[in-house]
């Protein structure tokens, strides 16, 4: 997949890096247009063909953002603390100056530099969070172990459109933003509800009138499946306060499920932030 999607980093990799080496990483594409990481972008660069993947490489340049060295001369370093593979790594790059597409990973041991971090490199888009990890930590495929990911989460706002379940037991909320010209738009999906949440938000829930602007939509069950949501479509006059994460597409549709929050009886929909405006919370 690599080999025939990504030539720039084939070529990128069998220029600079010495054989025998494995990495730990993630691929990136920046958009080049747009100014900013690009998931749908990457996407676009994975499915494409030989012939295409050189004209797209240079409008969606793929990087490599290195977490970890894995292998080393041949050397297996799975065993090896991770304080060692780190230095291992920045030995690397510094002996062979490797630079983009290559790019490390920065790390820190000062907490205050990661809430620093944390803070401000997340209001970049596409960036969801820091990893922790022990400098002890033995490097296990397949496994987190002690690692943990923190993502930044906003507190925001969205219109409730549909739901799974039933209006009287609503199990997913279905939310939606509408556009600069009024359509709404959907945006994203609640994890489960509590039991509590869910009684309340039935007690405000109002079925559909004719002609809500999701009908005949359908909504895939994950990210990439062919099953589709049974929904039910209800008024959209209702606004929920939710909890986001940073994994944002470009066009302001959460990749991940958010967290309900509370009903926002306090505000209408045209408070609601616009498709596009991300974490913006509602006046009022």
């Amino acid at each position: 997949m690599v080999q025939g999607a990504f030539p720039d980093l084939v070529a990128a990799a069998e220029a600079r890096l010495p054989a025998g080496l494995v990495l730990d990483g993630e691929l990136l594409a920046w958009d080049v247009e747009a100014g900013a990481l690009s998931f749908e972008g990457l996407q676009r660069r994975s499915a494409a063909r030989t012939r295409s993947a050189s004209a797209l490489a240079a409008k969606l340049p793929a990087f490599f953002l290195t977490f970890d060295v894995l292998q080393q001369g041949g050397r297996e370093l799975l065993d090896l603390p991770y304080v060692e593979r780190r230095a291992r790594l920045e030995a690397l790059f510094a002996d062979h100056a490797l630079t983009a597409p290559w790019t490390l990973c920065p790390m820190t041991t000062d907490p205050a530099q990661a809430r620093e971090w944390l803070d401000s490199w997340t209001d970049v888009s596409g960036v969801e969070g820091i990893v922790v990890k022990p400098l002890t930590s033995r490097y296990m495929p397949g496994h987190r172990g002690a690692w943990i990911k923190v993502r930044r989460r906003d507190t925001t706002e969205a219109i409730i459109g549909a739901t799974t379940g039933t209006l009287t037991r609503p199990q997913l909320l279905i939310l939606g933003r509408h556009d600069q010209d009024g359509r709404l738009r959907a945006v994203g999906r609640t994890v489960p509800l509590r039991t509590e949440a869910a009684r309340l938000v039935a007690e405000h829930l109002t079925a559909a009138d004719t002609g809500h602007p999701w009908e005949g939509v359908t909504f895939a069950a994950t990210w990439g499946s062919r099953d589709v949501l049974d929904v039910r479509l209800v008024r959209p006059d209702l606004v929920a306060e939710i909890s986001a994460d940073r994994a944002v597409d470009r066009g302001g549709v959460w990749r991940h499920p958010v967290r309900f929050k509370r009903l926002r009886l306090d505000v209408t929909v045209d408070d609601v932030p616009r498709f596009g405006e991300g974490p913006a919370a509602a006046a009022g």
